[in-house]
């Protein structure tokens, strides 16, 4: 061991070489053959450097002596094992020591903490190592020592980074960088919260004591205090016009350990005044403080919305044809060939057939009665069912439209009857469109008709959202956000590609025209093409985007039969169909099919058999009259068949009627009084005005003069003084069904009852005297309202006339006109009067 005289002529600059040769040569420590590990642990008295990561007695601090002093060894531990602190019940820095001593292999560079600090000071050092305390987080370990007065720390730490850049030390899990020491000038706070190190050290300047002030240092004080420990990228100072206090200062080093390094050897370091720490100094405290980094990409995104934004949703629309288009156009193409409909598959209708052979098992069909009974009515429509059979397989444009009043049997004929052996059809009901509220119902709606789905339909919210706020921040819309005509075009659209996916799904390479191009042969081939069928077609259309919705499935239908992927076949009940269609078909005719009532013979042909049909059900009620009975009650069906018509809904509610025991005449009476209580409700008691387009006294009116005539003139009834805006009323009331217009040559003729049983059920109506004089009543108060005004206008101009100077002879025919017109008036007036007195008594007389 040297003596201390000795030790202060080693530590000269001109002997530090010498020195360092000397202590390598007196080194009892290796890579190749280490000291055994006794030695190791009488360097290291009771290892305590294990549990001290908050400092002596958990203070925080490392209390020191006077000649001792503190070194701060740096790449000690791995930097990268900050997690290991939030394993629950885990002492980090005892498992890191000994998982790391078990990788300490002499074929290996120096892995273990111990032996690090053991040959960075070895045993011929003037020194005497007193504690060890490992900083886990920070890479690193304080090793406090004590030393013989006569040597300065600062020599001994001079001596020490000499050494070690003679003979690095590289631990192995960071072989590129050496341990480093540096001498602990402050008071070093080592406390184990969990603060992980970064490469920005703040700097506060406190004052030594609360009744002195401390000194705003400045850059060049700062850097001549920390540049030893490390490069410093900037040091940004505490901005001129912050309030904040203490003042502070940001140092930015470029490596993490630069930083770590520094805030462990100045913290708490006082600078003098004659280093620029002001008249009593200026002590420092150091804690990490995390720098944001600046994201470039981020920023330029967020600065330039109106190149972003466009950007945004063009990818996110290229993403959704990408992604979604070809999913959606999948399940349509299942829905219409149901693929997952079970009752389609063959095997699943064998065994159906086999199961309904005997009802006692199970029914999963309509019975075969029913159809029975049915066959009447397809036998009496055989003609209609052959001409769209014909028209299916015609390679000119399939543009049907099948028009017929309600329960006329116009779905059941076209897909039952016509359709029964196609295997593509697909249904589209327009009532559950049309019925649904809102857009995104609408949307949902017109999705599941055709089996488009995924569909986002509450986006369509969230997007109106989105491009406000860009209006708001960019001055213009997005586009992002679809209007309702929009979705459905998207719907549409990718039902027809679906469709014709399907048609195309039927050539074969190897028939004789393969070498035909995919729209010749759809073109020659239309018994492949799917069938499209838009029930209820019309239905409400004056009411909201109705109309919208029915342009774009008209403008939809024509592309489809135009461009031969698909027949498509209208059903509706509106007889002004085509104007509506002409907007889409503007230069082509369509084919039209009109449905109407069954002919007396074929009706009661109907309700026999279906009477009949019920008989042979199993579980009859032993109550009900027997088929023979029933047969000898049916003498007067002749009668009642004239006067319910041949409506098919009328016709079945009537057999099931006489079925349960009723006689035919109390049958329809039963039919008629419903259907009067149905006209009462619907056109007569609760008429919302406002909402419709007729009044209750027009509407009675119609059904007054109905109930003594069967025809009216559609002119002569436009003449009457209720009907000013005749047509539109007209055109209202048979859109609601009361009427049926009948046309002749293209014009508007006559009037009739909506429905067969309507015209029984006018009379019902018109015989309540009660309810005869309240209606005749308010049309006579309008019809008196109507002749006082006309008198107030012509008095009003013969007022006009008589103010003038003298009266002119050209006048006198002008006033003896205003006279008759002011007496015609007058006389209806009383004549209304008069007749309004009778029905007063009536509604004060009776009930």
């Amino acid at each position: 061991m040297l003596t201390s005289r000795a030790w202060r002529g080693a530590l000269r600059p001109s002997n530090i070489s010498t020195f360092s040769t000397q202590i390598a040569r007196q080194s009892f420590y290796t890579v190749a053959r280490p000291k055994p590990r006794p030695a190791a642990a009488a360097f290291l008295p009771g290892r305590r450097w294990a549990t001290n990561e908050a400092g002596e007695d958990k203070t925080g601090h490392i209390l020191t002596k006077p000649n001792e002093g503190i070194f701060f060894l740096d790449n000690v531990f791995p930097l990268k094992l900050q997690w290991l602190s939030r394993i629950p019940y885990l002492n980090p820095d005892q498992f890191l020591a000994q998982s790391l001593s078990k990788v300490n292999n002499p074929n290996i560079a120096l892995a273990d903490p111990n032996s690090i600090v053991k040959r960075a000071l070895p045993d011929n050092f003037p020194l005497k190592v007193v504690q060890v305390l490992p900083r886990l987080r920070e890479g690193g370990a304080f090793v406090k020592f004590s030393h013989d007065g006569a040597i300065t720390p600062k020599e001994l730490e001079s001596t020490l980074k000499q050494y070690l850049r003679e003979k690095p030390i590289h631990p192995w899990f960071n072989p590129f960088r050496r341990v480093r020491a540096f001498l602990v000038k402050g008071r070093p706070w080592i406390e184990d919260l969990y603060r992980l190190p970064c490469n920005r050290v703040k700097v506060e300047f406190m004052p030594t004591s609360p009744e002195s002030s401390a000194a705003d240092l400045t850059q060049e004080t700062i850097y001549s205090l920390f540049r030893r420990y490390g490069k410093i990228s900037e040091i940004v100072p505490q901005p001129s016009d912050s309030k904040i206090v203490p003042k502070y200062a940001y140092v930015d080093y470029t490596r993490i350990r630069y930083a770590t390094m520094a805030k462990n050897c100045m913290h708490g370091f006082v600078v003098l005044a004659e280093d620029g720490g002001g008249k009593a100094g200026t002590l420092l405290k150091l804690s990490y403080e995390s720098k944001r980094k600046s994201n470039w990409i981020w920023d330029w995104l967020t600065s330039h919305p109106r190149i972003v934004i466009p950007i945004v949703v063009a990818l996110l629309t290229a993403a959704s044809v990408t992604v979604f288009d070809p999913i959606r156009t999948f399940f349509i193409k299942l829905h219409v060939t149901h693929g997952l409909h079970l009752e389609e598959q063959p095997l699943y209708r064998w065994i159906r057939r086999q199961l309904t052979r005997g009802y006692d098992i199970i029914r999963f069909r309509k019975s075969s009665g029913d159809e029975d009974s049915l066959r009447v009515i397809w036998e009496d429509r055989n003609d209609a069912i052959q001409q769209l059979q014909t028209w299916m397989i015609e390679t000119a444009d399939t543009f049907i439209v099948v028009q017929g009043p309600r329960g006329a049997g116009k779905k059941e004929l076209v897909l039952d009857q016509a359709l029964k052996d196609r295997p593509n059809k697909l249904v589209i009901d327009c009532k559950k469109i049309q019925e649904a509220r809102g857009d995104s119902n609408t949307i949902a709606a017109a999705a599941a008709q055709v089996g488009y789905k995924p569909v986002f339909s509450w986006m369509n919210s969230i997007s109106s959202m989105v491009d406000l706020a860009a209006m708001g921040t960019i001055g213009t819309k997005t586009g992002f956000s679809e209007t309702l005509e929009t979705q459905l075009g998207k719907i549409w659209s990718s039902t027809a590609a679906a469709l014709k996916n399907i048609a195309l799904s039927y050539k074969k390479k190897d028939e004789k025209d393969a070498a035909m191009s995919d729209d010749e042969w759809l073109e020659a081939h239309p018994e492949f093409r799917p069938v499209v069928v838009i029930d209820n077609f019309l239905h409400k259309s004056n009411e909201g985007s109705a109309n919208m919705v029915y342009d774009k499935l008209g403008e939809w239908a024509a592309a489809l039969t135009t461009q031969n992927i698909a027949h498509v076949i209208f059903l509706t009940t509106d007889v002004s169909f085509s104007k509506s269609l002409s907007k889409a078909l503007p230069d082509r005719m369509f084919r039209q099919i009109t449905l109407s009532d069954c002919t007396p013979e074929v009706a009661k042909k109907l309700v026999l058999q279906h009477i009949n049909a019920e008989s042979e059900l199993p579980g009859t009620s032993s109550e009900e009259k027997p088929p023979s009975q029933v047969q000898n009650d049916l003498e007067e069906l002749d009668g009642v068949i004239q006067v319910l018509g041949g409506r098919l809904t009328d016709l079945e509610f009537l057999a099931r009627r006489i079925r349960t025991g009723e006689t035919p005449r109390n049958a329809v009476k039963q039919i008629i009084e419903q259907s009067a209580s149905e006209i009462l409700k619907m056109y007569l008691l609760d008429v919302d005005v406002a909402t419709r387009k007729w009044t209750p006294q027009q509407a009675w009116l119609l059904i007054k003069e109905l109930a003594t005539n069967e025809t009216l003139k559609y002119n002569e009834l436009l003449l009457n003084d209720l009907f000013k805006d005749g047509e539109t009323t007209l055109q209202a009331l048979e859109q609601a069904e009361l009427i049926s217009i009948t046309s002749q040559n293209g014009r508007p003729y006559g009037i009739k009852p909506g429905k067969p049983v309507y015209m029984a059920a006018f009379d019902y109506l018109t015989n309540d005297e009660v309810l005869k004089a309240r209606l005749d009543l308010a049309i006579l108060t309008q019809l008196i309202g109507i002749e006082n005004k006309n008198v107030d206008k012509y008095e009003s101009e013969l007022q006009t006339l008589a103010n003038l100077p003298g009266t002119p002879s050209e006048l006198k025919p002008r006033i003896k006109w205003c006279l008759d017109k002011a007496m015609a008036s007058h006389a209806k007036v009383e004549k209304y009067e008069a007749q309004s007195g009778k029905l007063k008594k009536v509604l004060s007389d009776k009930f």
